[in-house]
């Protein structure tokens, strides 16, 4: 079973110190609050959960998995938040992942966007929002298309017109001290900031530059420091998983 936040007042506290966090990390940058937005990692927890942190204000809430979110959303409803598939897409949940999310943050493969725009035809969506997983770790349990292989995606997806790309993402290994996730942060912006300059993300993102989903529960804050404009925050606002 998921380990629950003791109750109501504790998720309200642990919200309050991640927003804390994050206008404090966004100070020390010169960036406004405005150009951040938490997604809140629900996995593992129960729509009653989810309805809390809703109340609270968190309307973009994160899910990794297809089948465990499906159950969710439909008990949530799925106007209720903005829903954010953050973990691997399988091909064979493509249909069911178009009509569940707002955004998926995890698109890898040529194939995989060809799959995507296709489902939104035939599911009448007039269009879907979507990050490029970017693997700049090679960890073999990471998903994520490589950097060198990146014009590729592009070129396919200028072709993908139901398709909307807003921006990169990004999961770099685990590092007990946060500041070693920086050099992956770093880089990511560097690859948007180019895309950008070629125009990629002109038309999708409402920042004009592109998001840079990065950054989670430990290290967060270093990811704002380096442009983050989406961070994926789970364990501090629900506690540890059981």
């Amino acid at each position: 079973m998921p380990a629950e936040p003791d109750s109501r007042q504790t998720l309200r506290d642990r919200f309050a110190d991640v927003r804390t966090r994050i206008e404090t990390a966004a100070r020390a940058s010169d960036r406004s609050l405005e150009e951040i937005t938490l997604v809140a990692i629900t996995k593992t927890h129960p729509a009653e959960t989810l309805r809390a942190a809703i109340d609270l204000g968190m309307h973009d809430l994160g899910e990794n998995r297809v089948q465990e979110a499906e159950d969710k959303i439909v008990e949530v409803g799925r106007s209720a938040a903005r829903w954010h598939l953050v973990g691997h897409l399988q091909a064979n949940k493509a249909r069911r992942a178009v009509g569940l999310f707002d955004v998926i943050h995890s698109l890898d493969s040529d194939a995989l966007a060809k799959r995507l725009d296709r489902m939104c035809v035939e599911e009448k969506r007039e269009s879907l929002d979507v990050l490029v997983q970017v693997d700049l770790g090679g960890e073999a349990t990471k998903s994520g298309i490589e950097a060198a292989q990146l014009p590729v995606l592009l070129a396919t997806l200028k072709e993908c017109p139901r398709l909307r790309l807003i921006g990169l993402m990004t999961l770099p290994p685990y590092f007990e001290n946060p500041d070693c996730s920086r050099p992956f942060f770093k880089t990511l912006r560097k690859l948007r900031d180019e895309l950008q300059d070629q125009g990629h993300f002109g038309f999708g993102s409402s920042s004009g530059k592109g998001e840079l989903s990065m950054g989670m529960s430990h290290d967060f804050e270093v990811a704002i420091e380096e442009g983050a404009t989406m961070i994926r925050v789970g364990t501090a606002l629900f506690g540890e998983r059981s």
